[in-house]
């Protein structure tokens, strides 16, 4: 490409001109980098914004022609093209100010008049409309504010309120009309039927406006709105977190861009705000005034707010302040002991929600500096306390590692190191104080996932943890007892022939663990613990296969995965991966295997009950079980505790469900489909490709439009688009392209969106479409009268994209001849096929020469009336050259045009030169 920009915007200019807003875009982008001419930059800007304009992304539309305008403030083009977009944007105001002033320099240009007559009607218009919400603003405020109205008045104004915020204009009156400081006195009221409705109303407010967030967050202080988030009402405390995400997201999106008033002065950067509420959260963490739930709420912000979206993103500033301010009074949550050490009140899914945090902040360090503090930090605050004379000390340092074991297990295993750390937590196992027990023993189940540990409690361990197991009369001691030893029995995994324990223990262990959850008098958390040892226990097909066999502990299984218990959720996922067999297993090379065998090296076995029948055979219990119900109460579930890779786990679980076509309409009824779209894009790696695979599979066999009723239709393209990467296997790919194409047939509004994620993604996905169209499946959709699916083919087949055109007129071509009834119906596609079909006869590239003859050829073939059509047109000129050929001709063009001549001769619709010489002719 030129490093010339003038030559680049020449460029962009003739492509703004042909419609091809794109390439134009991509030219102008590239002369704004090796522009150093202020004037020249301000011109491509202002082309680049027309381009934004027609493209409908009015935002960097109004971005770019502000730019221009920075340099040019008389540039009447620029100004025009920002009221355009402010006009687009919803930014009436402003939007008119610019109208205007391009009508005072040009008052005869009546684009500039129009603009200005539908703005000022508008603007009208919506005067009438505020004036109308602003009474009936007025009037709840007059109903609040009326201490000796009815309270179900009271009540049902606040209500009111809520509605009204979640319009623009009503949001805008409640803001102007001091309706903050109406809200701060229903929080203030302390009755949950006002408060409530105050902090669904903030949130209305609050809701992608950054401005009033900022107003908000000054006038009601964190300390209130922290204070409010910390009741001990659950339901207070969760619209509370709600809110104060809301009022995070505001924050952070306004800091991507800049945010203009009325005068376009910018208004402040949000960060201080940011930093305030990160702060007041951290010092929830340790206060005793905080409610568990609150404190849960509190983590759960810290969790989804301070790592990065995506570690494309250089600045972990966030992660790295919070550590250096926080992680000390993460810690000492996460150590907390309530019934030895005191301090801050918990709930069951408290350690969990810590580990969580701690982990997200471990894992956002960019560098072996960074990490190298995190760990200083966790040993320092456990080797303070493991040191200190108490037992109670102690216990909250042993604590604190099993919390880092189930984080950031790297700074877990190395604080286990610690002198006398081990040795500590086995010496409390033996402990008589039960609590005191457990805590060891859970510390001594999560040291074991490292296989040096796991020897070293082999050794040492396990016969506590039998004697424990056999001999306590505590079930809350005995079933953790349990899992430690189911963890160790486990350690072979999948290899049948690497048993840790005789034959038959694992399936005594497992028949335990059923036994313990299906027991109601339990509690739940104790429950919770059967879950985790089956997690090991199913590693054993023997185990599997009892375990889908009793439905009662199936029940009790699903019946906790919707509890408020979230710490399961992880444990159920890995259950039911394992009787699923969804994991990931790398058959070896036989060659390898034999060569292995020879030099007598353990070679892995499957169990004969991981065979295929027995696999699918297990998958329909779990449907008949209910399995698919307790999977989507998952993906709802707002916890710290469903991390990506329990994400992973679920849907892994589903695509191993939907693979069986049959399946597939019950995971829809069930709620399947909607539960899969939010795993293609908040899971791991392999987990957002397991869940657009199953999304592929379901659409495949489904109606779109009864799977993904309504809008959510279109949210299912971006995931089968990701489907078309070349890292994915071609079974991937191909069941994408299926999915694709049956989607394609919607709407024309899904047709684009097919191609608006990538720029590479048209012909990628016609090229894959090319090999897929001899399937007759694939053909059957094409046979269809109701679609646009040949029009699109068509089109595709005259875009300046030589790729795209290779891949569109190659499929053109093998449809037309595998089905000539396509042929007739391709003239009433659009009025331009013949240009199209010339242009490729004409084109430069023989690649597409050979599909314009080719496509020409069975048109010709199919019916005589399209033969007299491309005869009577500039198409037997073309064909005649083609078919005289040349040194630089290309022989499969030239037989197939003069195939097309022949033919043409045939149907008496030109003569032969003979026939010429003669004085005979057709008729």
């Amino acid at each position: 490409m030129t490093k010339d920009p003038s030559a680049l915007k020449e460029e962009g200019n003739k492509l703004f001109k042909r419609g091809d807003l794109e390439g134009a875009l991509s030219c102008y982008t590239s002369a704004l980098e090796l522009s150093a001419c202020q004037d020249q930059s301000a011109v491509l800007y202002r082309n680049r914004s027309a381009c934004y304009l027609k493209l409908q992304d009015y935002s960097k539309a109004e971005a770019d022609a502000t730019r221009a305008l920075e340099t040019d403030p008389g540039d009447i083009k620029a100004r025009f093209r920002r009221a355009q977009a402010l006009h687009m944007l919803g930014k009436l105001d402003q939007s008119f100010l610019d109208a205007q002033k391009c009508a005072q320099l040009e008052p005869k240009n009546k684009a500039f008049q129009e603009l200005l007559g539908q703005l000022s009607a508008q603007i009208q218009q919506k005067a009438v409309q505020l004036s109308s919400t602003d009474s009936r603003v007025q009037q709840m405020f007059d109903l609040l504010s009326n201490s000796s109205a009815q309270a179900s008045d009271r009540q049902k104004a606040a209500q009111n309120l809520v509605v009204l915020s979640r319009e623009d204009a009503g949001a805008e009156q409640i803001f102007r009309n001091d309706g903050v400081k109406l809200l701060q006195k229903l929080l203030e009221s302390q009755q949950e039927d006002f408060v409530l409705p105050a902090l669904r109303t903030l949130v209305g407010l609050c809701t992608g406006h950054q401005p009033r967030t900022m107003a908000i967050v000054n006038d009601l202080g964190m300390d209130r709105l922290c204070g409010v988030m910390g009741s001990a009402t659950s339901a207070v405390s969760l619209s509370a977190c709600h809110l104060l995400q809301v009022m995070f997201e505001a924050l952070t999106e306004g800091m991507k861009k800049d945010v203009r008033g009325k005068d376009e002065a910018l208004l402040p950067e949000p960060s201080s705000e940011l930093r305030s509420m990160l702060r007041h959260l951290i010092d929830m963490l340790p206060a005793s005034s905080v409610s568990g739930p609150g404190r849960d709420s509190a983590i759960n912000l810290l969790v989804k707010q301070v790592p990065r979206k995506s570690h494309k993103n250089p600045d972990n500033s966030l992660s790295l302040w919070v550590i250096d301010q926080g992680l000390k009074k993460i810690l000492e949550v996460a150590g907390t002991v309530p019934e030895v050490t005191g301090g801050p009140s918990l709930t069951d899914n408290t350690p969990m929600s810590c580990s969580v945090l701690l982990s997200k902040l471990y894992d956002d360090l960019k560098s072996d500096r960074e990490r190298e503090n995190f760990n200083k930090l966790c040993e320092e605050y456990i080797q303070h306390h493991f040191g200190s004379s108490g037992l109670e000390s102690k216990l909250r340092a042993i604590q604190t590692v099993s919390a880092l074991l189930q984080g950031p297990s790297d700074v877990g295993n190395r604080t286990l190191e610690m002198s006398g750390m081990m040795e500590a937590v086995i010496s409390l196992c033996a402990s008589e104080n039960v609590t005191h027990q457990q805590v060891a023993i859970e510390t001594l189940i999560h040291a074991a996932g490292k296989a040096k540990r796991a020897s070293f409690i082999t050794a040492n361990g396990v016969a506590l943890l039998k004697d424990l197991y056999k001999k306590s009369e505590n079930d809350q001691i005995r079933v953790r007892a349990l899992v430690g030893l189911c963890k160790l029995g486990s350690a072979g995994g999948t290899d049948f022939s690497m048993k840790q324990f005789a034959e038959g223990s694992t399936l005594k262990l497992a028949k335990q663990c059923r036994k313990w959850l299906c027991n109601d008098s339990l509690l739940p958390n104790s429950r919770r613990w059967a879950v985790e040892g089956l997690a090991y226990l199913t590693f054993d097909a023997d185990v599997k296969e009892d375990l889908v066999g009793d439905t009662n502990a199936l029940q009790a299984m699903f019946h906790l995965a919707k509890s408020e218990d979230k710490t399961v959720l992880f444990a159920i996922g890995s259950t039911l991966v394992n009787c699923t067999n969804s994991y990931d297993v790398e058959k070896p090379d036989p060659q390898m295997v034999e060569l292995a065998k020879y030099a007598k090296q353990h070679v892995p076995e499957e169990h004969p009950k991981d065979a295929q029948p027995f696999v699918e055979k297990r998958l329909l219990k779990l449907l008949e079980a209910g399995v698919v119900s307790a999977l989507v109460c998952m993906v709802k579930q707002e916890s710290p505790a469903l991390t990506e890779t329990c994400k992973e786990c679920i849907a892994r679980v589903f695509l191993a469900l939907v693979d069986r076509q049959e399946a597939r309409g019950t995971v829809v009824a069930q709620g399947g489909g909607k539960a899969l779209l939010p795993l293609v894009s908040e899971s791991t790696d392999v987990g957002k490709i397991k869940a657009a695979q199953a999304l592929a599979k379901i659409t495949i066999t489904s109606n779109p439009e009864i799977a993904f009723p309504g809008e959510r239709v279109y949210e299912v393209v971006r995931p089968l688009v990701s489907l078309l990467a070349l890292e994915c296997s071609l079974l991937q790919n191909f069941e994408a392209l299926m999915a694709l194409t049956n989607l394609a047939g919607i709407s024309e509004r899904i047709r684009l969106l097919h191609f608006s994620h990538h720029n590479s993604l048209p012909p990628f996905f016609w090229n894959g479409l090319f090999h897929v169209v001899p399937l007759p499946q694939v053909q059957k959709l094409y046979l269809a009268t109701d679609s646009d699916r040949l029009k699109l083919l068509v089109l595709y087949s005259g875009e300046d994209d030589e790729r795209l055109r290779k891949a569109a007129a190659g499929t053109l071509a093998v449809l037309t001849g595998d089905m000539p009834e396509l042929c007739t119906r391709i003239p009433s596609t659009t009025s331009h096929w013949m240009e199209i079909l010339q242009a490729l006869l004409l084109s430069e590239s023989q690649d597409l020469q050979h599909r314009g003859v080719v496509i020409t050829l069975n048109l010709i073939q199919a019916e005589k009336s399209l033969a007299e059509k491309l005869m009577e047109s500039e198409a037997l000129e073309i064909l005649s050259v083609l078919a005289k050929g040349g040194e630089a001709s290309y022989a499969p063009v030239t037989r197939a045009a003069q195939r097309c001549l022949d033919l043409a001769l045939e149907y008496r619709l030109i003569k032969s030169y003979e026939a010429e010489a003669n004085g005979t002719s057709a008729p």
